[in-house]
């Protein structure tokens, strides 16, 4: 009796020990899923393995931001709900495109996207990249609000600028983790946004420099960003035929 009551006790302590590292084993799965899903991969691994993430210089990196034109006195005329569904809808499809073309979602504030691209691995196509995928969010945003506008509801039109230059980018936070870009090429790459129109790609002249052999581009001439100055601007009209 004694054997087999031990027998009994070992085999209940070994399926409690089993089903207790089992479930050890999916919350951590679940935590590094979590992870990758606020941070890039090299990031996160780098921040498992040291508990910190060292900010990184990088020579040459390109930034989208995207921007909802009168999106105060769209959302006006929605329920919270709505609001928030419609900007969902978007903002899932940006992911989709930006996530085939291996760039890097940044956050989003508001009714605006924020990506980058060559970081956090440096390569050689990011500027193409960027633009491809640019493309891609204008046409989609276009026949999106040709949807819309069947329907008889208001289109959702974006504006969208890019710039290319160098950047610091970094993790800041401690409880809520955040991967973050800084320098004067993101505040370009914000100007380009501000200042460009509805429907359109606005890069500056440091992008389009790197891309004007394989795109059409529309000189727009010199135009005042504020706290920056006048910069040169150009519309990306797509590729050449």
């Amino acid at each position: 009796n004694s054997i087999a009551a031990g027998l009994l006790f070992s085999m209940v302590f070994g399926i409690i020990v089993y089903r207790q590292r089992n479930k050890i084993s999916k919350e951590k799965k679940r935590s590094e899923e979590l992870l990758l899903n606020i941070l890039p991969e090299e990031v996160a691994k780098e921040l498992q393995k040291t508990g910190n993430s060292t900010p990184r210089y990088y020579e040459k990196a390109t930034v989208l931001f995207t921007d909802i034109k009168s999106f105060s006195k769209l959302a006006d005329e929605l329920s919270p709900q709505e609001v928030v569904t419609e900007l969902n809808d978007c903002f899932v499809a940006f992911d989709e495109i930006i996530g085939k073309y291996n760039l890097e979602k940044i956050k989003t504030i508001g009714d605006s996207y924020m990506c980058a691209g060559g970081i956090p691995v440096p390569d050689d196509r990011h500027v193409i990249d960027m633009i491809n995928a640019s493309l891609e969010i204008r046409d989609f945003i276009k026949s999106r609000n040709a949807k819309r506008i069947s329907m008889g509801l208001p289109p959702w039109d974006i504006r969208i600028g890019i710039n290319t230059g160098p950047l610091v980018a970094g993790v800041v936070g401690k409880k809520k983790y955040a991967y973050d870009i800084w320098g004067g090429t993101v505040n370009i790459a914000s100007r380009m946004e501000s200042n460009g129109e509805a429907g359109k790609v606005n890069v500056s002249a440091a992008t389009y420099e790197l891309i004007k052999d394989r795109y059409n581009c529309t000189y727009r001439g010199k135009i005042s960003a504020k706290n920056i100055g006048e910069i040169d601007m150009y519309f990306v009209e797509g590729t050449y035929n």
